[in-house]
């Protein structure tokens, strides 16, 4: 017999997952593990009752007879109504019994509403938990606990995604108005039914929207309809807002168009049941009525769901099982529960919900982003925008898998035939939405965000801005006022390096931004914080490193050392890179970590372009230091065996998915001090070989220490410079593999799947073996990678300023020479190399 789950001491609600500072959203959930209860919705506005849910039996009543509602609070409600049941389950004897028991519950409670696609998503995903949890330990106990974990972790992730929901739809929403000319302040948003922390965990889809709205003060007025015949809206919506003190209007769902007709409404937010692949959306009977009279007075007409409620194996709303109702919440007051006021006998036609045609929707705000239609198309292209994230894209008979090949549409058929004509199109379609900040709006920018504003005191007069972007891709600017500072760094539809004919899409800036938070998360003090993040602006404003902070790389062109350089990278390297691998997480995480960063698919390729590629065949953006150069240039072209060393880098950085990688670790992109280290601009951010970030930094000193003798003078010979370069070079090997294997060693860090502690907790030799294997591949790759680096930036589009510096040719030349025909060795021969002492020595011998 397997004993319940474990007691943990926890509580787990919205506002401990996710709404600290807010305390005054509502909660439709209360959980602690083995307890569950509803706030009873029919009951509102008048009592607040909760009900104990003990068991899915009465989640599934609860969730037919509207205790709870909204799809995404539907959803969570199931799955911690299974989880308390599992949880206090006392019979199960075998894996297998107990994978049975919550497939068959889950099924269940996905008959309760058909129509929410969460709950048929969360029911398929706890199934596969307990399905794998039974593969990997097969006891009752492990499918138990992994079922009641995973339940619990939606929890939290709804309140996450609401969040990210509220900040990208708030962002739309300004936008949309803006392209019509109206000022995003003092807006007027309407919202049908309710999708707030009545319908979802905390905070809300729609509704959060509206919060986002109102804490950046750009919100006048909410307006909710009553929402017949449930009155949704006017017994919850109108609570939610006076509970929570926004301003707000509530008024009949028929009254809507003529509200628009006056000029009273600016936009529409509406929630969503289900989203097919084509955007048409069931949603709350009286959404369809909403966005016709929308469309018709150029309202912008907004959908806010998370992107669990998209299923894109559908493909169009024709596809959706619309639910329909008792009569009774016709014919009876009360939604059903007070007198009859119909006569006897009148037939009746109750839908729950209905079908809003996609061409009548401006854009759908998801938890990853705002999709929005293509240029003069109808629909949306929700598949394309799963597939940009790296997200399943199901398979149906109307939708080939992906790789497959469907025949094009005539209008298409160019698109098929050349991807990077789709790129340029796709990316100037995302460029229409996006406008480009400079150091005059700067200011304006900020002003509208409150949040960042009071970071910097005072008003836009006070404040002082500067362009400091050395890089080639974005602008960045220092912003600085009367009581603080902040980066703003703005992405561009395009290379800037190179201009308008290389374009490059904007969502890079959204694979850093959910990098830098990644990684602070490690090394807090060793990178900068994110205050803010907009995905429609491409726009992240972060912490400011203060002088005397520089640029590392112009400390090194200065000659300047740098005591605790290599102990900080070393710590940045050790704690990045094994915390997001298998020695630190399970294969779930893992492979959720590898889909969330796989759709950075534009900066991935423009690595494999420039580094891996382009160096070592005649390519219009290669450049090098002619004439003296040249013949070095046709000699990589000609080098068999480093194109078949540099293939097999390439390889493995396109198929060796070990950890989440910064991928720009050169030396622009580190901010120093003597005593501090700050890490920066992880645009290139995905998951890739350990090596490639080490090798970066690595190739990066090379490329410093090979060119100070370009700067050599009389009175300074660079001499103390380049033995610092090279022991920096080092000692960062060395204190990054101590302290990887010191992370190792610890057991509370190490539960991951690669190298499990059931399998080496007894063995320390053997785990030492397996420690010392994994180092040495991940130091040849680290040197394999270091030479391509250094190759890249000598005779590729994007050099170094350590070299580019050097005023005479000559001089510069031979110092570049010499950078790269170490490079080329470390490609072709790292195999040599026994230890990173070793690769010094060879590197002293060279010059």
């Amino acid at each position: 017999m397997a004993a319940p789950v474990a007691k943990a001491d926890l509580t787990v609600t919205a506002e401990n997952v996710g709404a600290a500072g807010e305390s005054k959203v509502l909660q439709a959930i209360r959980y602690s593990r083995g307890k569950l209860e509803l706030l009873d919705q029919r009951k509102l506005p008048h009592e607040s009752i909760y009900l104990d849910i003990p068991n899915t039996e009465a989640a599934w009543h609860a969730i037919k007879d509207m205790v709870v509602r909204g799809a995404p609070a539907i959803a969570i409600a199931a799955a911690l109504a299974l989880a308390v049941e599992v949880h206090q389950h006392e019979v199960f004897q075998t894996a297998d019994e107990a994978v049975k028991h919550i497939t068959d519950r889950l099924d269940y409670l996905v008959s309760s509403r058909p129509t929410a696609v969460n709950l048929s998503d969360a029911a398929e995903k706890l199934k596969k938990v307990a399905q794998e949890a039974a593969k990997e330990e097969p006891t009752p106990e492990a499918v138990a606990l992994a079922t009641v974990l995973a339940a619990e972790a939606m929890l939290s992730d709804d309140v996450a995604a609401n969040k990210r929901i509220g900040a990208f739809g708030a962002q739309a929403v300004v936008e949309a108005l803006r392209q019509k000319g109206v000022a995003g302040k003092n807006l007027r948003v309407l919202t049908h039914c309710n999708t707030g922390s009545l319908a979802t965990a905390a905070y809300g889809t729609a509704l959060g929207v509206i919060r986002s709205l109102h804490a950046q003060g750009l919100l006048e007025t909410a307006v909710c309809t009553e929402t017949r015949p449930y009155n949704q809206g006017s017994r919850l919506t109108a609570f939610e807002l006076t509970h929570d003190g926004i301003p707000a209007l509530l008024i009949a769902d028929s009254a809507a168009a003529s509200l628009k007709a006056a000029g009273r409404i600016d936009a529409v937010v509406v929630g969503a049941d289900r989203i097919a692949a084509n955007g048409d959306t069931a949603n709350k009977i009286g959404t369809y009525s909403l966005a016709l009279s929308a469309f018709h007075h150029k309202t912008p007409f907004f959908v806010a769901a998370p992107l669990t409620s998209i299923d894109a194996a559908i493909k169009t709303g024709e596809e959706i099982v619309v639910e329909e109702r008792h009569s009774a919440e016709l014919t009876h007051s009360l939604g059903g529960a007070g007198p009859q006021v119909a006569p006897h006998g009148i037939d009746v036609w109750n839908p729950a919900f209905d079908i809003t045609p996609a061409q009548f929707i401006t854009g759908l705000i998801t938890d990853k982003g705002v999709i929005w239609k293509k240029e003069g198309a109808s629909v949306f292209d929700i598949r394309g925008f799963l597939h940009s994230l790296g997200a399943p894209v199901p398979s149906s008979p109307m939708y080939p898998p992906p790789g497959g090949n469907p025949p094009p549409k005539e209008d298409d058929a160019q698109l098929h035939v050349d991807p990077h004509k789709d790129r340029i199109r796709k990316d100037a379609l995302e460029a229409s939405r996006f406008t480009p900040v400079s150091e005059h709006t700067v200011p304006a920018f900020l002003q509208d965000h409150p949040d960042l504003a009071a970071r910097l005191g005072g008003g836009p007069a006070d404040w002082s801005v500067r362009e400091v972007g050395d890089g080639n891709i974005n602008f960045v600017y220092i912003v600085e006022g009367p009581e603080g500072a902040l980066v703003v760094k703005q992405a561009l539809p395009y290379v800037r390096v190179v201009g308008e004919s290389w374009p490059m899409t904007l969502d890079r800036i959204y694979y850093e931004a959910l990098a830098l938070r990644q990684q602070f998360a490690f090394v807090p003090e060793l990178v900068p914080e994110v205050y803010f993040f907009s995905h429609p602006m491409a726009v992240i404003a972060m912490r400011y490193v203060a002088p005397p902070a520089i640029v590392l790389r112009k400390g090194l062109v200065q000659g300047k050392v740098y005591p605790r350089l290599a102990e900080h990278m070393s710590s940045f390297l050790a704690r990045t890179l094994l915390l997001s691998s298998l020695i630190a997480i399970n294969t779930e995480v893992y492979r959720d970590k590898v889909r969330e960063f796989c759709g950075n698919v534009e900066m991935c390729r423009l690595t494999e372009q420039v580094i891996f590629t382009e160096p070592y065949v005649l390519a219009t953006n290669n450049r090098w230091t002619t004439p003296q150069l040249d013949a070095d240039a046709a000699a990589l072209r000609e080098d068999v065996p480093l194109k078949l060393a540099i293939t097999d880098l390439k390889t493995k950085f396109c198929e060796r998915a070990q950890a989440l990688l910064h991928a720009d670790l050169h030396t622009g992109s580190i901010m120093v001090t003597e005593d501090s280290t700050v890490v920066i601009d992880p645009e290139f951010a995905f998951y890739g070989p350990m090596g490639f970030d080490i090798g970066a930094f690595l190739g990066n000193l090379l490329l410093a220490y090979f060119s100070q003798d370009g700067h050599a003078t009389a009175a300074d010979s660079r001499a103390e410079a380049k033995r610092w370069i090279l022991q920096c070079f080092v000692e960062t090997w060395q204190l990054f593999e101590t302290k990887f294997l010191a992370l190792w060693d610890d057991k509370a860090v190490a539960k991951g799947d690669a190298y499990p502690q059931a399998l080496y907790h007894d063995a320390p030799a053997l785990l030492s073996v397996a420690q010392t294997a994994f180092l040495r591949d991940v130091f040849l790759d680290s040197l394999g990678f270091a030479g391509a680096k250094m190759i890249r930036r000598i005779v590729g589009i994007a050099h170094v300023e350590d070299l580019e510096s050097i005023a005479d040719p000559d001089v510069r030349a031979a110092c570049e020479r010499k950078a790269l025909n170490f490079g080329k060795r470390l490609v072709k021969e790292r195999q040599q190399f026994k230890s990173i002492s070793e690769v010094a020595v060879a590197v002293e011998a060279s010059v």
